[in-house]
């Protein structure tokens, strides 16, 4: 049987936490995986917004979620932005009440899509600090980081070392990483404690 992968990790950690007529964050929708994850744990009564700064990733995500549409899935909200506005780009009254928030890092892995463009830590940290105040306590944060690709060794580096600056008593890290390839795909995640 083998370890699971770093995606598959991510969602058996949002699945012990987003119980249905949750409310889900997708902080960069890309091809809409998450997106569609969060949609289905959260149910029929949960809330889903997914956003993404192409308007590709949106349609890939949008055309995802149709063709599940006989599913019972949440209602999910496309929001054309970056996720380090995400504070001024998800309504007021989520602010401590998300269970589950998910970034996959990195390029658009679609066809045709700009791989040059790449998520950073100056968007990227914004984002994770944002996350932190909509979290509800025991509400989870994943984020998968690809130090394979250009930029990505620098964006893993900035998060890595933010996390571990977070206090306990405000969140709890972990990593999940495989040793032998120091450019594989890993995950940190972050469960919240006390608010803010």
């Amino acid at each position: 049987m083998g370890f699971l992968s770093v995606l598959s990790f991510a969602h058996k950690l949002v699945t012990e936490r987003l119980s249905a007529g949750g409310i889900a964050v997708d902080g960069t929708a890309g091809t809409g995986a998450d997106t569609l994850f969060l949609a289905e744990k959260a149910g029929s009564r949960g809330k889903v917004y997914a956003l993404d700064i192409q308007e590709q990733a949106l349609q890939l995500t949008r055309e995802r979620l149709e063709r599940a549409a006989s599913k019972k899935l949440a209602e999910v909200e496309l929001v054309l932005g970056s996720h380090h506005a995400m504070l001024e780009l998800l309504p007021p009254s989520c602010r401590g009440k998300v269970s589950a928030i998910m970034f996959n890092l990195g390029y658009l892995p679609a066809e045709g899509a700009d791989k040059a463009l790449i998520t950073s830590p100056s968007s990227t940290l914004p984002a994770l600090e944002a996350g932190l105040e909509l979290l509800a306590p025991g509400g989870i944060m994943t984020i998968v980081l690809y130090p394979g690709h250009e930029g990505g060794r620098e964006e893993a580096a900035a998060v890595e070392s933010w996390c571990a600056g977070i206090p306990q008593l405000t969140a709890q890290c972990i990593l999940y990483r495989g040793l032998q390839r120091d450019d594989a795909p890993y995950l940190i995640a972050l469960e919240r404690k006390k608010p803010l």
